[in-house]
């Protein structure tokens, strides 16, 4: 049965099969989807090929990498909007860019080391950046959910209970703790970035790591939940073609309830407290524009408290969680997710402090 304009009812359920279980092997997805292994590796392939779902994977947030999520608003001269728009998706801290309806062209959500390194950013980055006229950030306060969460589509209690693979006690980390990333995980890190779903063999050769260690090595990451893997499909064929993101403001000893019942949520895809005077951050998924007045209605009756200030429509969304789109959405390829790193910016930076290491600025007084 054909849904959605070109995925059909088999084509959702894998989707939603690799969003449960990105590792899961083909054997595993066909007994849950009721077809051969050979029949969901094919479809997949054809799926990937043409742009219409991909896989990827990136680091979470963890002990010694815990990065500062920011949402920037930038505002573009129009001759020069589409090439500002490549140059920032093409940095590998930014996970999302849309050109966006509203008072500002591009939105975007990056993530840095630290405030320095976001001010460095705006100021260095963006600030030097040719086609930029204004630039506006707010920082994720908490995150209480993202788009790795998101499914397409609902899979029966029968077919989730078929994809999954517990780890043998023999492969499940010892030590109570989660610890900082070292070397080692770094390096598996890249690899999955680059295809998560690569056998533990061909994982091996790519770190140098025995096949053992990189079993035991991914095992314990996501027992830490210090992976997140995501599995996406083109926007025009999901039946949620709408993209908007709403700006709120709710009481503060409301935000807790509030964000937790946003997050539930089947159309929400983000939700965020952030440090500026809208305090939640929702984007949401929809089926049509029409769509956005019946779910503010619904939010308004669900959340009487909860204001929604403003509101930006997706017209492209150029990167998705580090990929970059077309304008249908479909997908043209990865950008290797890592922390912004600028040695021009940095340069430009120590020159502007200078000055204040020297003793001072001639002519500063109290």
């Amino acid at each position: 049965m054909q849904t959605s304009a070109g995925l059909d009812e088999l084509d959702r359920l894998l989707v939603t099969a690799l969003q449960a279980a990105p590792r899961a092997d083909w054997r595993r997805i066909g007994r849950a989807l009721e077809v051969d292994a050979s029949t969901a590796a094919r479809r997949w392939a054809r799926l990937t090929e043409t742009g219409l779902a991909w896989l990827s994977c990136h680091p979470a947030a963890g002990p010694g990498l815990a990065p500062v999520v920011a949402f920037i608003e930038i505002d573009c001269a129009p001759p020069l909007l589409r090439d500002v728009a490549a140059r920032v998706a093409a940095d590998p801290h930014v996970f999302t860019v849309e050109h966006v309806t509203g008072s500002r062209d591009l939105l975007v959500t990056a993530a840095f080391a630290d405030q320095a390194g976001l001010a460095r950013y705006l100021g260095f980055r963006l600030g030097a950046l040719e086609g930029v006229r204004a630039t506006r950030s707010q920082i994720a306060t908490a995150l209480h959910v993202e788009g790795s969460h998101w499914r397409l589509d609902r899979l029966a209690e029968h077919r989730r209970t078929l994809l999954m693979d517990p780890v043998p006690a023999d492969r499940a980390p010892a030590g109570p703790a989660a610890r900082a990333p070292d070397p080692a995980d770094l390096a598996l890190f890249t690899a999955l970035s680059e295809d998560c779903r690569l056998p533990a063999a061909q994982l091996a050769e790519r770190t140098g790591l025995s096949p053992t260690t990189v079993r035991r090595r991914l095992a314990r990451m996501q027992s830490e939940r210090a992976l997140v893997f995501r599995c996406e499909v083109a926007r025009f064929l999901s039946g949620w073609p709408v993209s908007v993101t709403l700006w709120c403001a709710a009481p503060p000893g409301d935000v807790p309830a509030v964000s937790a019942q946003l997050a539930g949520m089947r159309e929400t895809r983000l939700c965020a407290s952030l440090s500026g005077p809208h305090n939640l951050m929702v984007a949401v998924w929809l089926r049509s524009i029409e769509d956005i007045r019946t779910f503010e209605t619904r939010l308004a009756a669900r959340f009487p408290e909860l204001l929604v200030a403003d509101r930006a429509i997706a017209l492209w969304p150029l990167k998705l969680g580090g990929h970059i789109l077309d304008p249908h959405g479909r997908h043209v390829r990865a950008v290797p997710v890592a922390l912004w790193e600028d040695a021009e910016a940095a340069a430009a930076e120590e020159a502007l402090l200078a000055p204040f290491r020297e003793g001072g600025v001639a002519g500063a007084g109290a």
